[in-house]
């Protein structure tokens, strides 16, 4: 029993969860982190949100497992490699399902709307796209972008054009980053990976780099221009702000500029990862084992709530 509830766990993908905390980003971004029942709504939108991303993950292994056991690697997921019995991996997928579906409900119609489509999204992906060339793409983009908006939904927060379009972009970039890993990486081993991800042949070397490219100068682009443009909300909270003690020459609202070569640095660094230590099938390891891309970020999120909360 406790070899089947491990190997449920390892299903379950808990290391992918670092994705869940970008529901925090819109609510970040609006000057209400501190404020009463905002922090706590979102943080257990993540809760909900990494339940029913499991079970996505589950139902993903079940489907693929006849390939899976084809595959180098993947042929040691617990599914794949016959140590977790399919019945009960679906059982713990179906159970997920209808618990987060029930208590988002709960939470906010809306929410729960956001975890429908982020479902049937994955369905989606899973039987059809994932075998379609740039829908392919667009739809794992589509999974970050959806994670932003149950973030923001859940306390009906309004999100800038320019945050949209960052977030946008840089989804597309992670996706065309672990679309560029995979292609290196079986094209280092072509006899092991011969017949699997035909759709990866349909990407050539040249047209991932240029898609890489693009993203990539979009996501910084397009941050420079929100933090450029961005208006702190007045929270009336009892954190005091450097504005109220500096002259008005000094008090606009420019300072999130400062971030920017923190992201400038973070895009450089993921496309060196990407292209030199072949690693960007899987953000959220990258995140975790890179400590200079890790430091970038806390960096980046310390800037950004002292800059907020206690500058503006």
């Amino acid at each position: 029993m406790d070899q089947l509830f491990w190997q449920l766990i390892r299903s379950a993908r808990p290391r992918q969860w670092i994705k869940n905390f970008s529901l925090f980003a819109a609510l970040l971004f609006s000057g209400f982190l501190f404020y009463p029942g905002y922090f706590g709504r979102v943080a257990w939108a993540v809760v909900l949100f990494s339940g029913l991303s499991s079970s996505v993950y589950l139902f993903n292994d079940i489907i693929d497992a006849p390939q899976d056991r084809l595959h180098p690697f993947k042929k040691k997921r617990p599914i794949a490699s016959g140590k977790l019995p399919v019945p009960i991996a679906l059982f713990a997928a179906i159970i997920l399902f209808f618990s987060v579906l029930y208590l988002g409900w709960i939470l906010s119609f809306f929410f729960f709307l956001t975890c429908l489509a982020y479902l049937l999204l994955h369905v989606v992906y899973t039987v059809k796209f994932k075998k379609i060339p740039i829908l392919d793409v667009l739809s794992i983009a589509g999974g970050f972008i959806l994670r932003v908006y149950a973030g923001a939904l859940v306390v009906n927060l309004h999100m800038n054009v320019w945050f949209l379009l960052t977030v946008v972009s840089l989804a597309l970039f992670l996706a065309i980053g672990k679309r560029q890993s995979e292609r290196t990486l079986i094209k280092g081993l072509e006899k092991e990976f011969k017949g699997q991800r035909a759709t990866l042949s349909r990407y050539t070397q040249r047209l991932l780099d240029i898609y890489t490219g693009m993203f990539a100068n979009a996501t910084w682009f397009t941050y420079a221009l929100f933090a450029f443009e961005q208006q702190f909300e007045r929270t009336g909270g009892k954190i005091p702000t450097l504005f109220s003690v500096l002259p008005r020459t000094l008090t606009t609202q420019k300072w999130l500029m400062a971030t920017v070569p923190i992201v400038v640095y973070g895009v450089m660094r993921y496309l060196q990862l990407v292209y030199e230590q072949n690693k960007g099938e899987s953000p959220e390891r990258v995140l975790l084992s890179d400590k200079p891309l890790l430091t970038a970020v806390i960096v980046w999120v310390v800037m950004v709530v002292g800059i907020i909360y206690g500058i503006g």
